[in-house]
């Protein structure tokens, strides 16, 4: 069993979709990440060795990407701020509904679901 920043690595998956597991990480950045460090990404998790485990670990702990709850909080971060002066956006957000300008009338029954709830 492998941990990468508090998450457990399936053994039988590839190694660019098991980084996916970690929040943050899709399959284009675990590419680059992989290809960065010069691993080869068809190779399972259980076929690493401790070296490149290593590797892996000291790249996302020391880069500058946002990852796991400090990318959580950033998110509640710009959300609060857009509800806190007053855009439209916030107030969509605000009443659970959707925010990107997509049709409300009769799609996005759940959200307007929810929406009546929250209040």
């Amino acid at each position: 069993m492998v941990r990468i920043l508090g998450h457990n690595l399936a053994q039988n998956k590839v190694i660019y979709v098991a980084l996916t597991y970690i929040y943050g990480i899709g399959i284009s950045k675990s590419q680059y990440i992989l290809k960065h460090l010069s691993i080869n990404k068809m190779l399972k998790v259980s076929e690493l060795s401790e070296i490149e485990f290593s590797k892996i670990r000291a790249y996302l702990e020391n880069s500058n990407l946002k990852l796991e709850g400090d990318l959580k909080k950033a998110q509640y971060q710009n959300i609060k701020r857009l509800i806190d002066i007053n855009s439209y956006k916030g107030k969509r957000h605000l009443k659970g509904l959707p925010v990107r300008g997509q049709r409300s009338r009769t799609n996005s029954r759940t959200s307007r679901r929810l929406a009546i709830f929250k209040k």
